[in-house]
């Protein structure tokens, strides 16, 4: 297996944490999640930032984080649940690594998020399905799409994830090729 990065896309609550923790672990990688160093860095919360700052403001410091990041190997890197909706954010990751969609069920994350204060987007469950519905034509051009179940565990996704790499099923659409 290559050394490009690899990086989990998908909404809030579709397990990018869970199942990027047990991939690296796995795959004996680094594990980078872009919206805990933004946490780190700006010493604030998610919610504060967007509070302070704005949702543009935070999308910036992302992109900015992201176009850092990228370029690393042997990492996997959970990015936000709106980094990818960016054409500029998803043109860095099919540069630099292969993307995996973690395709979840709207039930299983609204089981997962409902009394989650700290998710700044999560009103109410009618206004996440318009945000997810609004993301999902984004989250479709990752490279890989893995089913997100109540029946599979951060470790099954994980599993699956690796067989689909070592087997070679992945359509990897990189820059290597030639710049024509």
């Amino acid at each position: 297996m290559d050394e490009r990065p690899i990086f989990l896309v998908g909404f809030m609550g579709s397990g990018k944490t869970s199942v990027g923790r047990e991939l690296a672990a796995k795959l004996k990688r680094e594990f980078i999640n872009l919206d805990d160093v933004i946490v780190d860095r700006e010493g604030k919360s998610i919610n504060q930032i967007f509070e302070e700052r704005g949702e543009g403001y935070f999308r910036q410091i992302e992109s900015d984080l992201l176009r850092e990041v990228a370029p690393s190997k042997n990492v996997v890197i959970a990015l936000g649940g709106g980094c990818f909706v960016s054409e500029e954010n998803r043109r860095i990751v099919k540069q630099h690594g292969r993307s995996i969609w973690l395709d979840c069920l709207l039930e299983v994350i609204i089981d997962r998020l409902t009394g989650d204060a700290s998710r700044p987007l999560y009103q109410n469950p009618k206004q996440m399905l318009r945000l997810l519905e609004s993301r999902v034509s984004s989250y479709r051009q990752a490279d890989m799409t893995v089913k997100v179940t109540y029946d599979k565990t951060p470790g099954d996704l994980a599993d699956e994830i690796i067989r689909a790499l070592q087997s070679s099923t992945l359509d990897v659409r990189s820059s290597t090729s030639s710049n024509a």
